[in-house]
Formats: C-alpha cells, sequence, structure tokens
C-alpha cells in the first residue's frame, strides 16, 4: 500500500443498518483494508455480530460514541495547535514527514487526545512496517500512522521540527527540506 497514513472520520450512523449511533452508546469500529486505502465501519454492537462478512479487519475497537457538538465559529488561529498540524501533514501525504507525524501522533496520545487502538506490521519479506491505528477521542477520527521506528539520536531533532511548526518558526516546506536532508546518505 502506497499510503502511509491517512485518515478515517467517524461515521454518524451505523453502516449496517444506517440508523443513527446513539450518543454516549458503545460504538464498534473496524477499518478494512481494501486496494486504495481503508474502509472504515461503525455499528451498532448488535449489528456488527449479526453481520456476515468474508473478510478480517485490519484493525477492531469498541468505543463510546459521542455525538458532535457544534461549536460556535471562531477567530482562525495564527498559529496551529498540534492536532490540526496532524490533520494538515496527514493530509498532505508527504513521506518527507513522517517523522514529524510519528511524533505529533505520539504527542497528542501523551496529551490524550488520540488513543492507540491498533498496532500491526505489515509489509513482507525484509520490509516489513508497523501502522499504528489513532482515534481522536473527541471527534472520532482514525489515523493510521506509520512508526517509522525513530532511533533515539534522531528524536531531538524531530521534536525540534515539530516545536518549530508548532511556534510558526518554520514552515511546512522548511521543515520537510530539511528533513530530506538529513535523510540524505552522507557523499
Amino acid at each position: 500500500m502506497s499510503q502511509e497514513w491517512n485518515i478515517r472520520a467517524r461515521g454518524h450512523v451505523c453502516t449496517i443498518c444506517q440508523k443513527p449511533l446513539v450518543d454516549k452508546a458503545i460504538v464498534f469500529s473496524a477499518l478494512r483494508e481494501v486496494a486504495n486505502g481503508y474502509e472504515r465501519y461503525d455499528c451498532h454492537p448488535e449489528c456488527w455480530k449479526a453481520m456476515s462478512r468474508d473478510w478480517e479487519p485490519f484493525s477492531f475497537w469498541d468505543s463510546v460514541y459521542f455525538a458532535p457538538v457544534r461549536e460556535e465559529k471562531k477567530e482562525p488561529l495564527k498559529k496551529e495547535d498540534a492536532g490540526e498540524l496532524l490533520r494538515q501533514l496527514v493530509t498532505l501525504d508527504d513521506p518527507a514527514m513522517k517523522n514529524v507525524v510519528y511524533v505529533l501522533a505520539v504527542m497528542l496520545e501523551r496529551a490524550k487526545i488520540l488513543v492507540e487502538r491498533d498496532a500491526k506490521e505489515v509489509g513482507d519479506g525484509a520490509v516489513r512496517e508497523i501502522r499504528r491505528v489513532y482515534e481522536d477521542r473527541k471527534q472520532g477520527d482514525t489515523f493510521v500512522i506509520l512508526d517509522p521506528r525513530l532511533r533515539l539520536e534522531n528524536l531531538a531533532e524531530v521534536q525540534q521540527q515539530v516545536v518549530a511548526l508548532l511556534s510558526g518558526t518554520k514552515t511546512l516546506g522548511e521543515v520537510a527540506e530539511a528533513e530530506g536532508q538529513s535523510a540524505a546518505p552522507e557523499a
């Protein structure tokens, strides 16, 4: 699969029966791997159990469904917060930013904004990757993030890049260029 990460929003109706999901009730969620990415299923528990399927989920979990709350429009923020930055980077799908994306996801997990739902080793032969499945606790969006297996000696540099992006002192282009240069082999 060519994508290193992506986002799948939580549904607000049961994928199977098409009835609305109930606020603060248990919902079963699953990711199904398809040719161009992942399909997400959000279902009432009884619908999931009754569903006949000839496929195994890539990842599966249950959680509490929170109905979306309509917020008043606020003034746009000039500096992005970590969640917004993660969404923007995932949407860009730039392999040069994989370390930054991973560190942001871990930061948000530590802040209890994201929860890791699964980790899958994928690939064949010597090239095996770990894809981590995170869910946004409030919004229910699912992120499938490549674990770049950062080495401890590289972590400080990536953390500096994340801080520079969050503080607005560097642009995405500047960080991606620096990341590309550090990944290039020395002559």
